[in-house]
């Protein structure tokens, strides 16, 4: 028999069966190596967007702040905001508000969750000693002062950004008088935290994104900001 004969015969269709195997294996393989490279690719764009919301959010929880500080700095006295006066910057009276995500945000349970942890939260939870809140009586109560989208800071529509912000007010946990809705009652005596306003800002961006500034302010007499930190961990 000769070679071209042999050819004909099942050697060569056993040879025509590896290939198209291997054939088969290669394309698996460039298949895999495809849908990785789409899945790196859609992941890294996801991380890329990711932060560039979490700047954005950044940058507005300290917009807020900002503008928090300067209508407090226009407020002759602390007392009013510690008694449920707001900010000129209100999107209406608390309720439910809708995050750019898509989520529902409860600005009455959000301020119990700031003050207690949970919602809701009773006049004997403000003043339990805790881990979080160990100052008893003089447990800050954290109250509205300013909410609403960063777009609207601007009466032109100059900032184009659904992030939304709300910011609370309480006393400051050095006082010793035992009253946190009384900005430094002195009668009894001298009080550490007079004159001291602690401001708490939180921020909310797309894809649940969140960042968490907290302040103190200080009158003496002018308004001074004292302290200022991102939470990293928001409680």
């Amino acid at each position: 028999m000769t070679e071209d004969r042999r050819l004909e015969t099942g050697d060569w269709k056993d040879h025509r069966g590896v290939a198209i195997i291997l054939v088969l294996l290669a394309m698996m393989l460039l298949s895999a190596l495809g849908m990785a490279l789409a899945l790196t690719t859609s992941s890294e764009r996801q991380v890329a967007a990711t932060y560039g919301w979490s700047t954005e959010v950044f940058y507005g929880a300290d917009a807020a702040f900002e503008r928090a500080a300067q209508d407090l700095s226009q407020v002759p006295d602390w007392n009013l905001v510690l008694n449920g006066g707001t900010s000129t910057f209100v999107d209406g009276v608390p309720g439910q508000r809708t995050l750019p995500d898509g989520s529902v945000l409860n600005l009455t349970q959000a301020t119990d969750t700031v003050n207690c942890g949970r919602s809701p939260c009773s006049l004997a939870d403000l003043q339990a000693t805790t881990a979080r809140r160990p100052w008893g009586t003089n447990n800050p109560i954290w109250r509205l002062y300013a909410y609403g989208t960063l777009a609207d800071f601007s009466p032109s529509a100059a900032i184009d950004s659904n992030v939304y912000v709300v910011v609370w007010v309480a006393d400051d946990p050095l006082e010793t008088d035992g009253m946190p809705l009384i900005d430094g009652e002195t009668t009894s005596g001298p009080n550490p935290g007079a004159g001291l306003l602690q401001v708490l800002v939180h921020a909310y961006g797309p894809s649940g994104t969140r960042r968490v500034i907290e302040a103190t302010l200080g009158r003496t007499p002018r308004i001074r900001v004292l302290s200022w930190r991102e939470l990293r961990q928001p409680t």
